[in-house]
């Protein structure tokens, strides 16, 4: 289990780490457009994130 977990987080932060490294200053454009969203924007934005991602383990692993 401890080694699934180590290469989940190492994908994690290899998927992180394209965006940044392809597109440095659309990072920060991104980042300056979060900046203004309102708490419950972001809030509602990770709530579909995490839900996607529970969706999608579930095909997969289906």
């Amino acid at each position: 289990m401890w080694h699934d977990l180590w290469i989940a987080l190492a994908l994690l932060l290899i998927l992180e780490g394209v965006f940044p490294f392809l597109s440095p200053d659309g990072l920060r454009k991104a980042l300056a457009a979060i900046h203004h969203l309102s708490d419950s924007q972001l809030r509602f934005v990770g709530l579909t994130c995490m839900l996607i991602g529970v969706v999608l383990l579930y095909v997969v692993n289906h």
